[in-house]
């Protein structure tokens, strides 16, 4: 028994040590600034993390201190939690399968089709229900008026590999031809029928082409990038949490067994 219940605390002190990479990923994604601008997406990888961990501990102090009760609590509470996370792995891989990416002929960077996204995606995130509040905090950012400090040649711009916001956001679609004059100033072309997004391009700062199905397309390009990265670390993660619970599981198991064992051997002499 007491060689399954240390069985047990280490295997809980290791998956403790699981919510610390949960929960980095978490806040790496709440800080980046596309995150920042869709609330809902933001914190759900850190409360799993903050979730793991509170889980975790309490299935050490069960083991610890021979608690049956909290150990039976702590591995319900843990199969809740692992059933979460590979929800959440499982949606995030199938929303960013999609990829509305292109490359453009003498640009370093890729440019963005909105439908080329999940329309999942689409529905909850670029649809007019949404998108007034996330363009204006896109506006309110610094994603773009920062480009005019880092690139001052159309050469240094043209080679920039930026960012998916910074590409749909920033500037015109290059199928548009407008002249560049700096990273968000743009003369236009005598012909902008060729897409919708060239009449919606506007030198306002505060306008830019934040109302253009580029930008909305750069958005879901930025959040595909980077939950792809984040689903790495997560089915690290998951794995090891699925692979500790279930040797945690044989060990309470056996647990009970021994002591049952005892208490029919005590019952005979």
């Amino acid at each position: 028994m007491a060689v399954s219940n240390n069985l047990t605390a280490i295997l809980n002190f290791i998956a403790f040590m699981c919510s610390i990479p949960i929960i980095t990923a978490g806040i790496w994604l709440a800080s980046k600034p596309d995150n920042e601008c869709i609330h809902w997406l933001r914190w759900p990888v850190v409360f799993m993390g903050i979730a793991v961990l509170l889980v975790s501990l309490l299935g050490f102090v069960g083991a610890y201190w021979k608690k049956e009760g909290l150990l039976g609590v702590y591995l319900v509470l843990m199969a809740i939690l692992i059933v979460l996370l590979l929800v959440i792995l499982i949606l995030a891989f199938v929303v960013t399968r999609p990829n509305g990416a292109y490359h453009v002929p003498g640009r370093a960077y890729q440019e963005y089709r909105l439908e080329g996204f999940s329309p999942w995606l689409r529905n909850h995130i670029t649809s007019s229900d949404y998108w007034g509040r996330i363009r204006t905090c896109l506006a309110d950012s610094s994603i773009c008026p920062k480009l005019s400090q880092e690139y001052i040649t159309p050469n240094d711009f043209f080679a920039a590999h930026l960012s998916p916001i910074e590409s749909g956001c920033c500037k015109p679609p290059t199928i548009c031809g407008f002249q560049y004059m700096s990273p968000t100033s743009w003369i236009s072309p005598s012909n902008q029928a060729v897409d919708a997004d060239c009449f919606v391009w506007n030198n306002d700062p505060s306008q830019l082409c934040f109302n253009c199905n580029s930008c909305k397309g750069g958005l879901l390009g930025n959040l595909r990038r980077e939950w792809r990265k984040a689903n790495i670390i997560l089915i690290v993660t998951v794995v090891v949490l699925i692979w500790v619970y279930l040797i945690a599981c044989s060990a309470y198991r056996n647990a009970q067994t021994e002591e049952l064992f005892g208490r029919y051997k005590r019952g005979w002499t």
